[in-house]
């Protein structure tokens, strides 16, 4: 990861400056808060079982470790199939979950806390869910009027000849194929010609079960980082080697550059914001997010979805956006770690 401040400036941030400044911080509030949760015993839920395995633990070690700098009594679980014998021994207070993918992403993980009666941070059940649903989010989108790359769903009994017509008919190439219910860019690839399309798909269908067929928007990559009801500036994201930001361009050192704010026209940057935010709602985002588009050559913003368990790794989104206006990423946690009051 590169970071560059775009000399470009971006609509006014001084609101989330002020509220991220060292003063909202060391009010009497939160100090009381921060003090009633430093007596509760905080389990970082962290790994599993998904293909987004090492990403999870990377990101768990460093909020576990940001927990400990702050003085929270924590510790560090690894989820495992077992998950609910793990959590039950582990007597916690409150759960930080930092999983990605399923079982943590997927409302699994949350009912199951629901369940014990075990307050957690972000989402909840039904949030976590469509969040991670790419196609029923999309459709969440079409109905609220959030403009969305169009797409072809490919089920587990589709005809995936069928699908594939329907799909040069409705945009052509190049097209995007991606797994329904992955993350991390995890299964994406991109098609520019019909050429083993249709093994291509057959094959990936096999290993992620639904799929879908999306328009590929040629532009800006952005996102947006929501924490708590605040929308964080936009982060514009630029892959040096790689066609889009596929998992490498995401988790390898140097292979992205990020510019903030992202370089849009004052009105484009402030529809972005506004209607992230609305995504957010939309699914029923809860603590924090991060919501991911492409902008198009025109100033057209294009949504792909909603990460309702965005990374906290040294090279992910979420921590850039907030330390561009001054929240260091032990701020970031205390006040992830506060949505599970709320």
């Amino acid at each position: 990861m590169t970071l560059r401040v775009a000399c470009f400036r971006g609509p006014p941030q001084a609101d989330f400056s002020c509220l991220f400044s060292t003063g909202y911080y060391n009010s009497a509030v939160t100090n009381k808060t921060n003090a009633a949760l430093k007596k509760k015993r905080i389990g970082v839920l962290m790994g599993g079982w998904s293909s987004e395995r090492e990403i999870s633990l990377r990101s768990g070690l460093n909020v576990f470790q940001s927990l400990k700098r702050q003085g929270f009594n924590c510790l560090a679980i690894d989820i495992s199939n077992n998950f609910a014998r793990q959590i039950e021994r582990a007597k916690i207070d409150i759960a930080f979950i930092i999983l990605h993918g399923k079982p943590g992403e997927d409302g699994t993980i949350q009912g199951f806390l629901e369940l014990m009666g075990i307050p957690y941070t972000g989402s909840g059940v039904a949030a976590s869910a469509v969040g991670m649903d790419k196609i029923i989010s999309k459709r969440l989108f079409e109905a609220a009027r959030i403009p969305t790359p169009q797409y072809v769903p490919i089920f587990t009994d589709s005809d995936i000849n069928s699908c594939i017509d329907q799909a040069e008919k409705n945009f052509g190439y190049p097209m995007i194929l991606k797994p329904r219910s992955e993350g991390s860019s995890v299964g994406i690839k991109l098609i520019r010609h019909p050429k083993n399309l249709s093994r291509e798909v057959k094959k990936a269908r096999g290993k992620f079960g639904d799929l879908f067929l999306e328009q590929f928007i040629e532009g800006m990559i952005a996102t947006v980082g929501i924490v708590g009801k605040k929308v964080l500036p936009i982060l514009e994201l630029v892959p040096k080697k790689q066609e889009f930001y596929d998992y490498k361009a995401k988790y390898t050192k140097g292979e992205t550059e990020f510019i903030i704010p992202a370089r849009l026209p004052k009105a484009t940057y402030q529809k972005v914001q506004a209607l992230a935010f609305e995504a957010h709602q939309i699914i029923g985002g809860k603590g924090f997010s991060r919501v991911d588009l492409v902008v198009d050559k025109r100033n057209h913003p294009f949504f792909l979805e909603v990460n309702t368990l965005p990374g906290m790794t040294e090279l992910s989104d979420l921590p850039a956006q907030a330390a561009a206006i001054g929240m260091s990423y032990d701020e970031l946690v205390e006040e992830i770690l506060l949505s599970s009051l709320k």
